[in-house]
């Protein structure tokens, strides 16, 4: 403990000295890579995962037993399938060579996890029809582009203005998966709706920033 000279309270020099927490250096090191929210999300899952089966154990004080010990029970225990566990091998393979700068030799006691694969149950159009009858608003608009625009729901929610071309009818989606950006389609039924969205919204802005004066209900 070191006392200021002005009399205020005592700063605690070990404690501002003291290193980064492990979570913080992987955030750190995810956001250096430009890894994607949904990465950095799912690899700190499996980190935090990973040091709760061996006890709370840290890293850099276990290796490549401590880590095969945890896939094989992913794959044998609790019957994930391949995709998760890979994901998992992804996340602590990062943790291991970018965060505590370790390289991991080749785990050769693994077991892979083997699910049959399953073939995804498609809508028809009646269907998606259907299902979008029963929205309105928003909710309509952005499963309209989930369906009609071939995005994902991450992608649809983080669209910003400047991604919609309305006039060639792009979406330029950014930071896609693969960190790929990429450009699709935006169906014609959509074309009217969405500017009539954004018409909305910029009227709500201006109105916050008190660039224009809010209109006065009627009666």
């Amino acid at each position: 403990m070191d006392e200021k000279s002005d009399g205020s309270a005592p700063v605690d020099i070990k404690k501002a000295d003291s290193p980064p927490r492990l979570l913080t250096l992987v955030h750190e090191a995810i956001r250096r890579k430009y890894y994607s929210r949904r990465t950095e999300e799912a690899y700190v899952h499996w980190i935090k995962r990973f040091i709760y089966f061996h006890g709370k154990r840290h890293p850099r004080d276990m290796g490549e037993a401590e880590l095969t010990a945890f896939l094989n029970d992913l794959a044998s225990v609790r019957n994930v399938a391949g995709g998760t566990q890979n994901q998992a091998l992804s996340a602590l393979l990062f943790l291991y060579k970018e965060v505590l700068g370790k390289d991991l030799a080749w785990l050769d006691g693994l077991v892979r996890a083997k699910r049959p694969p399953r073939l995804p149950t498609v809508l028809t159009q009646a269907e998606a029809e259907a299902l979008l009858a029963q929205l309105t608003g928003v909710r309509w608009l952005l499963v309209s582009l989930l369906y009609g625009a071939g995005l994902r729901v991450m992608e649809c929610l983080r669209l910003r203005v400047k991604d919609v071309d309305l006039e060639y009818r792009q979406v330029l989606v950014r930071d896609g998966k693969g960190e790929k950006d990429r450009v699709t389609m935006l169906p014609q039924k959509l074309v009217e709706p969405l500017r009539a969205h954004l018409q909305r919204v910029r009227a709500r802005f201006l109105v916050k920033l008190r660039l224009v004066p809010p209109r006065k209900k009627a009666g």
